[in-house]
């Protein structure tokens, strides 16, 4: 499974749907996650690529981490995974 199918996977299952009703488009309002299921996202996607997110719930819109959609989500991943292994 690669990092696109995992967070994608993460994230339905926060919103309780299956991954196919969740694109690469969707925001997290869209699928329903509420602020504490974007954070119980964020920790499960720390959890399952070993990295840590530059998060700040309080202050979503001045993370470095851009959550406003899916292809987002999957990106910062993706850079994080990056910059872990340099």
């Amino acid at each position: 499974m690669d990092v696109e199918q995992q967070v994608i996977a993460i994230v339905a299952e926060q919103a309780m749907l299956e991954p196919s009703d969740v694109t690469l488009d969707s925001t997290p309002e869209e699928l329903g996650i509420d602020s504490l299921g974007l954070v119980e996202s964020i920790f499960a996607i720390e959890e399952t690529f070993d990295i840590s997110v530059p998060f700040n719930a309080n202050a979503p819109s001045e993370s470095d981490f851009d959550i406003s959609t899916v292809a987002q989500i999957v990106a910062g991943v993706k850079k994080l995974i990056a910059e872990q292994k340099a």
